[in-house]
């Protein structure tokens, strides 16, 4: 059975490219022939082009090859790329079996004259040949069809300029359980942070990250994140106890027994702490300190100690109230 390439043979494949790349070359030879002639019309300028040079009495550049373009039955926008490329591409220098639109994406390459004879090897066809990704490689531009991993990430990158694209886009990648793995962690918590601004989405989703044991066992072995937690839990609890006594007839009763409450858990809070220093302490004789365990003990210390006067004076003055450097250093900061 003959190979077969779409809906034909392959030797009728190979004449129909034939008979394609000679009306190519004829096309090239005509598109060449009508810059030409429109740079006979108006040669190039100097610099620009654009205009007709100063002190001429004649039409814009624009005005006679819009004219010229309606006389011969073309668009104007394909008669001045025709009169452009062939400005920068004397005969001599024209390559056969090289397409015009090749030629107009080298048309600004300073070794252009020489590059273009010696084009790249095309492993698809196993021989050297232009194509049109192969002149846009050349330049450092955006090919149509990308083959190496950067090249297939800037095209993305390219279609994805709106940033509702791009946010769909990332979305639908970060489903796949493969990419995700292959982003570096840092950047993943980079992202994440990025993604965390607004405070809703923060809070979602730090609780659902807490709901997995092993990141909150993680999570809570940094003093800072703990300490923050715990100050938060004190902080959402003064405000429903706030809430309650403006809120409750019940509050006034309820808040006297609270005092009592209080008192006793003040207590058992000074008598567990010694209990469990005089526990310990003991057991430190003999033990050689480093110094970072000695600056970390310093640190805590000092802030056993200035709960220690906290204690006592809202015990001699009812004022429970704390500076801000006493709130940092009882939060750890």
């Amino acid at each position: 059975m003959p190979t077969m390439i779409g809906h034909v043979t392959q030797d009728r494949y190979d004449e129909l490219v034939a008979e394609s790349k000679l009306l190519v070359e004829t096309e090239r030879d005509t598109h060449f022939k009508l810059g030409d002639y429109a740079l006979e019309v108006e040669p190039l300028q100097p610099k620009g082009g654009a205009r007709a040079a100063a002190g001429q009495d004649v039409q814009s550049v624009e005005e006679t090859m819009a004219r010229f373009a309606d006389d011969v039955g073309i668009c104007v926008h394909s008669v001045m790329n025709y009169r452009f490329t062939a400005a920068h591409w004397p005969p001599e220098h024209r390559m056969q079996g090289v397409s015009i639109d090749i030629h107009r994406i080298l048309m600004s390459h300073p070794d252009r004259f020489e590059l273009i004879r010696n084009p790249p090897f095309n492993p698809h066809y196993g021989t050297h040949r232009w194509t049109q990704d192969a002149a846009r490689r050349v330049r450092g531009w955006n090919v149509q069809h990308p083959v190496s991993q950067q090249e297939k990430v800037t095209a993305i990158h390219g279609l994805a300029v709106d940033d509702q694209v791009a946010a769909q886009v990332a979305a639908d990648l970060l489903q796949r359980p493969a990419v995700a793995r292959e982003v570096p962690p840092q950047v993943r918590v980079e992202t994440i942070g990025g993604l965390a601004h607004d405070e809703q989405v923060a809070a979602e989703a730090a609780r659902r990250l807490l709901h997995r044991p092993d990141v909150a066992f993680k999570a809570m072995g940094d003093d800072r994140a703990r300490q923050q937690v715990n100050h938060a839990q004190v902080e959402r609890g003064r405000q429903a106890r706030e809430e309650y006594e403006r809120a409750s007839e019940l509050a006034p009763t309820v808040k006297q027994f609270e005092r009592t409450v209080e008192f006793l858990d003040l207590v058992g809070a000074c008598h567990a702490f010694v209990a469990t220093a005089g526990r310990v302490v003991p057991g430190l004789r003999g033990r050689s300190m480093s110094d970072d365990e000695k600056a970390v003990l310093r640190e805590n210390v000092a802030r056993v100690r200035a709960t220690l006067e906290w204690i006592e004076h809202a015990a001699e003055t009812g004022d429970v109230d704390v500076d801000e450097a006493l709130a940092r250093l009882l939060r750890g900061e």
